[in-house]
């Protein structure tokens, strides 16, 4: 077992940031740790700390690495509690990222139905307007919306979704229905904005414009809010302004022709020894986004 205590060390240290830390958690002194990393390191033939007077950070080799070493340890401790339990039930840590719109809209309600069939799963969830097409090492599954960019992770299609133009229906009767995707772009407007600037080219149908009058915010919450109050028209995600569409809060803009599709993907390592959890919950969460998002005719959406 003494592989597994060195992995387990490792971890520890990566997630503490502190190789001192990481004995006192394991019973080993600093001495006995420093050693004990110099030996692994020595093994492989590779450095896996950065290691500062303030701080300890993994190389891209430590990186690989000890992610390995976190799937070898929830391996071994879900086969235990199953061998213990005499169930196949699956256990452990689960971390998931994904937009803050989807995670408000559609995950919650999923993991909730998820963490009911495995209660024993703990979640660790990651929600932002701004993430990136990377996912860091310690996450099992990220959700990402829109095309993918090529990388060593494996995608596997969850659903489409679409992206609409809607605005309150007091602000339209102001300012009018726009009879053109052109039309926009001297419209007030609402926009997004991430760490790549902000989102201003929206995709309408076989058109692409670029709205020029517009307030923005890095929270799609404001967004949406901003929307119902009649500060402009927005282009969201169907499904996150679906329930203010049913209620009357806000009012879609030529739907059926102007929606620009976008596919959901689930994003995990292509690690040959997938924990069951991860697998069990890719499956499941695909099933409920092909039953919250059908198609309609001609991969449309549905009608509200």
């Amino acid at each position: 077992m003494n592989r597994l205590s060195d992995m387990q060390l490792l971890v520890d240290a990566a997630d503490l940031g502190s190789l001192s830390a990481a004995g006192r958690r394991n019973g080993l002194s600093p001495a006995a740790a420093s050693a004990c990393v110099q030996r692994i390191e020595a093994a492989l033939g590779a450095r896996l700390f950065e290691r500062t007077t303030r701080q300890l950070r993994p190389t891209d080799e430590g990186r690989t690495y000890i992610g390995y070493c976190r799937i070898v340890i929830d391996t071994m401790q879900e086969a235990e509690r199953a061998v213990r339990s005499g169930t196949d039930g699956v256990s452990g840590t689960l971390r998931i990222s994904a937009p803050s719109d989807l995670g408000r809209n559609l995950l919650i309600d999923i993991l909730d139905g998820f963490m009911g069939v495995h209660p024993d799963v703990r979640i660790v969830l990651t929600l932002s307007d701004s993430l990136s097409r990377f996912v860091p090492d310690d996450v099992d599954v990220a959700i990402r919306v829109g095309p993918l960019e090529d990388s060593h992770l494996i995608a596997r299609h969850l659903a489409n979704s679409w992206r609409v133009v809607c605005a309150a229906p007091a602000f339209i009767a102001a300012h009018g229905m726009p009879s053109r995707p052109e039309d926009l772009a001297d419209l007030p407007a609402l926009v997004l904005t991430t760490s790549a600037g902000p989102r201003n080219e929206w995709r309408l149908g076989e058109t692409t414009v670029r709205v020029r009058r517009y307030h923005e915010c890095s929270d799609s919450e404001v967004i949406r809010l901003w929307a119902i109050q009649g500060r402009g028209f927005a282009y969201r995600q169907l499904w996150a302004v679906t329930k203010d569409v049913r209620e009357g809060r806000l009012e879609l803009v030529h739907a059926d022709e102007w929606f620009a599709p976008a596919p959901i993907h689930a994003l995990y390592h292509p690690n040959t020894f997938q924990p069951a959890r991860v697998r069990r919950f890719i499956d499941f969460l695909q099933a409920e986004m092909a039953e919250r998002l059908p198609l309609g005719s001609h991969d449309r959406p549905v009608a509200l």
